[in-house]
């Protein structure tokens, strides 16, 4: 999912993630075309530069960091859950291109590999920086993790706020949106399961 600028002969000034192109001067021209129907001057000093800053803000939002992940034998056997409480994140949502944020809870149960713990937050936001929906992005991570170590079972709590709730349509300012995808013995496991919700539950402030 890393970004690369693509070559001049397959469209100047685009980006590619393998999956997505992105022209960064047809979005500047798009941004300018959408400034001006929604009757912004951009002739105007406040706004001349805007379609310019929006596109640098979406590229930003888009691009996740490339990083490798780092793992190491699970040489001392251990055999109870990891857990990475309260990771910050933030996305964008893919119906209305507005942000929805909030914090992670990672675990997983080790089995024969464990992870640097700062590989967790990396790749909560590796698949946060997308047009995102919050149920997809909680399978996505939980579906890294168990590719990348095949741990016995893990454990992923998203809660978040979203933009397109809290600003517009019922304007319901604060309200949370939680969901969890749960895999082996995290999921199939009662003692597990309750152990996990119960380490990952936020104290209410």
């Amino acid at each position: 999912m890393t970004l690369e600028q693509v070559s001049p002969e397959n469209g100047a000034g685009a980006l590619s993630d393998g999956s997505r192109q992105i022209n960064r001067v047809a979005a500047q021209r798009a941004a300018a075309d959408l400034l001006a129907a929604l009757g912004a001057d951009l002739e105007s000093d406040g706004l001349r530069e805007t379609p310019r800053r929006m596109v640098d803000a979406y590229l930003e939002l888009l691009t996740p960091q490339p990083f490798r992940p780092t793992t190491f034998a699970n040489e001392e056997g251990y055999d109870e859950l990891v857990i990475v409480k309260s990771i910050p994140f933030h996305s964008l949502c893919m119906h209305h291109v507005l942000p929805f944020h909030g914090v992670a809870h990672i675990g997983y149960l080790p089995d024969e590999r464990i992870v640097g713990l700062s590989k967790l937050a990396r790749v909560v936001e590796l698949f946060a920086r997308d047009l995102q929906v919050q149920e997809r992005l909680t399978t996505q991570i939980a579906d890294w993790i168990q590719a990348q170590l095949a741990p016995k079972g893990v454990g992923v709590v998203l809660e978040a706020e979203h933009l397109c709730m809290s600003l517009r349509g019922v304007q319901k300012f604060g309200a949370t949106t939680v969901t969890s995808a749960l895999q082996g013995q995290v999921r199939d496991d009662p003692r597990t399961r309750q152990e996990f919700l119960a380490l990952t539950k936020r104290s209410e402030p």
